[in-house]
């Protein structure tokens, strides 16, 4: 690690969580430089669905390089980038009966992020935009002004402006509709101008897998349209596949205005993005919104295999819920037998996470997991939550063997830290 030590910025961060210097990647498996495995449970945060180095994908990508393809391209028209607009249409767009317009911004989520609020102010002539408690949509100036994480928006080191953010779904309570709360502010004499969109996550992945649900997000898709205010759904980390469905937003039949994908889009890792705007909504001058990496043709090569594969029929849905059922149960059995470390339940899909009872608590038993081969993240506004986001095609076997791991670790985390401390933390974390 000593060149990375030397040499590469202090703002990088997973390496310091796993301190291995990996050298190859298969499936759901990582293989450091001295030949040691690691089962992960991360997905590159979500970009890799359909797990690392997919042969099919590969396949597609190198046949695409080999060809003597387009490599870049801009918005330049190209075949490999048809195939991909035909494809996606036929196979996600169609069956859904849904009409949206693809706008391809630069290359990452918060770019897709930046371009569906610049698009949402053109439309309205509004200015401000609401997003919600804990939400993360990016590290751009626009995306982390309706972004909640306080760490995150502090490295801007500018005022974020033209934001407002309201409690998410359950942030109030179980006894508070913050829907309802949302309604009341939008009404006159409040000070809440009414915005020009409203940005949100299903699942608030970062935020701490806080999971909305289906009728919070109707109601709310409904009172965006009470109002005239475009509803952007944020599927950048739990869309293609991580609830079950291609969008995440499907079981709850809302109608968002904008929605906008990245990470898992382009199947294989390659950097891609998307916004799907209504056409109603496209009112972009030609050249208004641009980007020297807004066509990434490698990537819409292994977009369109990905689709192919894994999208012409149900199987791989039915086998997410079937993955998540195992994963909850998982879940369920290590807070039973640990108690005192564990004590909420959270997420949908193969997006779930516990919440453990001291903050501290997390971070250590991912450390843990890491020493005996396993990659998981933390997440919330704390870091209190262990995340588990594992490649949609794991299989049944690797689940377990992470569970293994994963009582393993909080064994070892409870004797480090102590049951009683953990106890005596957590009550005095709720006796304030």
């Amino acid at each position: 690690m000593q060149t990375f030590d030397l040499h590469e910025s202090e703002v990088r961060g997973y390496c310091r969580s796993w301190p291995a210097v990996f050298q190859t990647a298969h499936g759901w498996t990582l293989t450091d430089e001295h030949g040691r495995e690691y089962l992960d449970f991360f997905a590159g945060a979500g970009a890799l669905n359909y797990g690392h180095n997919h042969p099919a994908l590969i396949d597609a990508l190198v046949d695409h390089v080999r060809g003597g393809h387009v490599l870049h391209g801009l918005d330049m028209a190209t075949t490999t980038k048809r195939t991909f607009i035909e494809r996606f249409h036929e196979v996600v767009l169609a069956p859904r009966g849904l009409d949206y317009k693809l706008q391809f911004p630069g290359p990452t989520g918060t770019n897709a992020v930046e371009a569906a609020l610049k698009l949402a102010r053109k439309v309205t002539g509004r200015e401000q935009v609401v997003g919600f408690t804990n939400a993360f949509h990016g590290m751009t100036l626009g995306s982390l002004a309706v972004t909640g994480n306080s760490m995150k928006r502090k490295g801007a080191g500018v005022p974020l402006t033209f934001a407002d953010s309201l409690p998410f779904d359950g942030f109030l309570g179980d006894d508070v509709d913050t829907v309802d709360y949302v309604a009341a502010l939008l009404a006159d004499g409040t000070g809440l101008d009414t915005p020009a969109a409203v940005i949100v996550e299903t699942v608030q992945a970062e935020g701490g897998i806080n999971a909305a649900e289906a009728d919070w997000l109707r109601r709310l898709d409904k009172l965006c349209k009470e109002h005239g205010i475009l509803l952007v759904i944020d599927d950048i980390q739990v869309g293609c596949g991580r609830t079950g469905p291609f969008f995440s937003w499907e079981e709850a039949g809302i109608d968002p205005d904008i929605v906008c994908l990245s990470k898992s889009l382009s199947g294989s890792g390659l950097p891609l993005a998307l916004t799907l705007l209504k056409p109603e909504h496209d009112v972009w001058e030609p050249g208004e919104h641009n980007g020297t990496f807004r066509g990434n043709n490698p990537a819409f090569a292994t977009a369109t295999a990905a689709l192919d594969l894994f999208w012409q029929d149900d199987t791989l849905r039915r086998e997410v819920d079937r993955k998540a059922a195992l994963v909850t149960e998982g879940l369920e059995s290590l807070a039973q037998r640990h108690d005192g470390i564990y004590e909420e339940l959270r997420g949908r899909g193969l997006i779930q996470g516990v919440r453990t009872t001291v903050p501290e608590a997390a971070d250590a038993v991912a450390a843990a997991a890491f020493e005996r081969g396993l990659l998981v993240e933390t997440a919330g506004p704390a870091d209190e939550v262990v995340k588990l986001l594992p490649p949609l095609i794991v299989d049944d076997a690797a689940i377990a063997q992470a569970f293994e791991v994963l009582d393993e670790a909080t064994e070892a985390v409870v004797e480090r830290l102590g049951e009683d401390l953990l106890t005596s933390e957590a009550d005095a974390e709720v006796g304030s």
